[in-house]
């Protein structure tokens, strides 16, 4: 669009006089019989035309109107004359005559989305995040005669999941919607409808046979009682909040899917276990025919059915989480299943949601620079007919570039063919000010960087494990760089420093969680004195500082679930508290019989004897062994006189890690015949879900030895309550043995 305002006296010309010289003759005309929301968009345009200029349009019905200039919003007789085709959905026109300015909307707030593009396209106004609107101050305002615009969204469900779309304004003004605003129930539904507090005791029936047993995992969804009781809860639920417009059938976050007969029979004929979900949800649908229900085709349901068609009132939001995220999900090979799952829900149904993710969960602030890849994924996804796309942030809390993500994708969201660099300039010249140049290149050289080491960029990552490639201590050091040109840049002016000071966080946080990784080596926390190692004087100031930036940049929690900034701190005081301990296997050799986790390396079999102990990140400092013993041989170098040997297990249900069931240690003076030493039995893990890191300690008789072999049985099974999928196995993580 072209933009004709005029900040002088002299008007250009063709132009609508709308303001001159802080003076209008124009009003604001809505019908008779307005909506909520066409009155609604006719205030918001008073208020900024007076906020811009400091004329007040008055507003009113179309019954008083007579002959004078006019800004005609909404369905009035007026805009008529036009007879413009309907518009899709919240589509709007913004049409003008050679005197008069036409805003017209489709459904829901079509209208109220036509006045803020007028705003924005036209008079300069501009919504960067959950910040007060930049308002132009001027004088006169001029619009384009014989305007002829028309947009319709691209996506018929738009939702980027930051802190700014938090704002109701923001909302509106980038043309977002809020899950809780649209759905009755949301996401994984299951146990909100029936609970296993209320039911399990009395219908075990209820909920999933998994290996021959009834748990709290899933529902079974060939049980007639499941069936009855949703029916009420969505007839009751449905009359309590008329005006929902989807409602979510969906199943838990997890595995366990029912293998009773009837299930299982189902699912054989579908192939899978949306066979059941799918049928379950069509009848659901069919006893609510005017309503819409959604499910989520998510990991064990992401295949779709071989027979069964869902329901025309029944959409599927099909997930994306396999995917890894350094290339866009129309290419990058981790994508493919997603690509094949798109392809045969499009050939069953039209009614195709996508759940999308653009962060890094288990660390919200780690650099995640997927920003050239927003906007060829959603080109991808409009373009195999997705109707709506749920963008998953890091919702209210603080990330990496989380203004500018949620902003951007606001914009793609309502049309992906935008010019994405040209609103990449603005924003960042908008909201950095004079830094938004440097911040941009930051930005470039982290992607830049991302694809020339083809490091792997996982929404379950951790910056410390790419302390190689993209995020190595150099490559750190060029960004830093950077990052000081926008602090320069900044100066002087308080409200971009800080922003500026905000963008820093993620490869400031980095830099401390690499240095938990690196320890006693270069860029460690810990600087040798004597014998022994000591924390960096300037390592207590330095996350003190972190935690109270991100505390003024609204980091509620640096995971998922996870840590606030003052629980961070805490974590560091209890490693600044640790005094380093100077153990006999201090970087000795060690062997393994089984191998480490590929996807948590940490340094390998060396994380047993690099002088560092893990906490309850297991994907920081543990020695991760999936589904297999842990049986490590640490050779001292020489035979020495050993009294002690101790060591760490992490406890984390959550992830499928569990205390070994029992602890051996061995001694050795050849490497080859091995006496007994120690032995523990641990008791088998009750259904708890709090991590723990557990210290075990073995007093040995005194002995010469120079092989020490700690050997850690993991558990054979994952336990029946932690609800394991098929095919998952339990997991131990060891750290840091000390050898006295």
């Amino acid at each position: 669009m072209t933009l004709l305002t005029v900040k002088g006296c002299t008007s250009p010309p063709g132009a609508i006089h709308l303001v001159t010289n802080g003076v209008s003759k124009y009003q604001i005309v809505l019908p008779d019989e307005a909506t909520k929301n066409e009155t609604r968009a006719a205030t918001v345009l008073q208020e900024y035309i007076k906020r811009i200029s400091g004329a007040s349009l008055p507003v009113i019905k179309e019954s008083a109107y007579r002959s004078t200039p006019a800004i005609f919003v909404g369905g009035t007789e007026h805009t008529e004359k036009f007879n413009v085709v309907k518009l899709k959905t919240e589509g709007f026109h913004l049409l003008s005559d050679d005197q008069h300015i036409y805003i017209r909307g489709g459904t829901g707030k079509g209208v109220l989305y036509g006045v803020y593009t007028l705003l924005e396209d036209y008079l300069d106004c501009r919504k960067y995040a959950n910040i007060p609107v930049v308002v132009p101050s001027r004088k006169n305002i001029d619009l384009p005669m014989h305007l002829h615009s028309k947009q319709e969204p691209a996506f018929l469900y738009r939702e980027t999941y930051y802190p700014a779309a938090f704002d109701n304004e923001y909302l509106e003004w980038h043309k977002l919607h809020r899950f809780e605003d649209l759905w009755g129930i949301w996401g994984h539904s299951f146990f909100k409808i029936v609970p296993p507090s209320t039911y399990f005791a009395a219908h075990p029936e209820y909920y999933a046979q998994v290996n021959g047993k009834r748990q709290a995992t899933q529902l079974c969804l060939s049980n007639e009682g499941v069936f009855k009781v949703m029916t009420e809860y969505f007839r009751k639920a449905i009359s309590d909040n008329p005006d929902a417009m989807y409602w979510s059938v969906a199943a838990e976050d997890g595995a366990g899917f029912c293998t009773c007969d009837q299930c299982s029979k189902i699912n054989a004929e579908e192939g899978g276990p949306t066979g059941t979900l799918i049928r379950f949800i069509n009848r659901i649908a069919a006893t609510f025919p005017d309503r819409q229900f959604t499910t989520l085709a998510y990991t064990y349901t992401a295949h779709p059915p071989q027979k069964t068609k869902p329901a025309s009132n029944v959409y599927i939001m099909l997930s994306s989480i396999d995917a890894y995220r350094q290339e866009p999900l129309s290419t990058i090979a981790s994508a493919a299943g997603f690509r094949r799952d798109l392809d045969g829900w499009g050939a069953l149904t039209e009614n195709l949601f996508v759940w999308d993710y653009t962060t890094q969960f288990t660390n919200y602030l780690a650099p995640f620079p997927d920003y050239d890849n927003l906007q060829a994924n959603l080109q991808y996804l409009a373009a195999h007919k997705v109707k709506g796309v749920f963008s998953q942030g890091s919702a209210d809390t603080y990330s990496d570039m989380a203004a500018y993500n949620c902003y951007l994708q606001a914009k793609l969201l309502w049309n992906p063919g935008i010019t994405a660099t040209a609103v990449t300039a603005d924003f960042m010249n908008g909201y950095y000010g004079k830094a938004g140049t440097f911040i941009n290149q930051y930005l470039q050289a982290l992607t830049t960087a991302l694809h020339t080491t083809k490091a792997r960029l996982d929404i379950y990552g951790n910056p410390v494990n790419n302390y190689k490639d993209f995020l190595s201590p150099q490559a750190i050091d060029q960004y830093s760089t950077l990052l000081d040109r926008a602090e320069k840049a900044a100066e002087g002016n308080s409200v971009w420093i800080e922003r500026v000071y905000n963008a820093r966080l993620p490869l400031e946080y980095t830099v401390l969680q690499q240095s938990k990784f690196f320890g006693t080596e270069k860029s460690g926390y810990l600087v040798p004195e004597g014998n022994g190692y000591i924390v960096n004087a300037r390592w207590p100031e330095r996350v003190k500082k972190f935690a109270a930036q991100c505390k003024k940049a609204g980091v509620k929690e640096l995971s998922e679930g996870g840590q606030s900034p003052d629980a961070y701190q805490q974590d560091w005081d209890v490693i600044f508290a640790r005094k380093w301990v100077n153990s006999l296997a201090f970087r000795a050799k060690v062997t393994l019989v089984n191998p480490w986790a590929e996807d948590f390396p940490a340094k390998k079999e060396q994380t047993l004897t690099d002088g560092l102990e893990g906490g309850k990140d297991f994907s920081i400092n543990w020695l991760f062994i999936y589904g297999k013993d842990m049986i490590a041989t640490i050779d001292l170098g020489q035979a020495k006189a050993v009294s002690s040997v101790e060591m760490n297990f992490l406890n984390d249900p959550r992830h499928y890690i569990f205390n070994p069931a029992e602890i051996m240690v061995e001694t050795s003076v050849d490497g080859v015949n091995f006496s007994l030493a120690g032995k523990q039995q641990i008791a088998a893990p009750e259904e708890d879900y709090h991590v723990s890191v557990n210290h075990f300690q073995f007093k040995l008789p005194a002995l010469s030895a120079r092989y020490v072999r700690v050997s850690g049985r993991c558990l054979n099974a994952v336990p029946g309550w932690r609800g394991a999928p098929e095919g998952k196995k339990a997991a131990v993580c060891c750290d840091e043995v000390y050898v006295q």
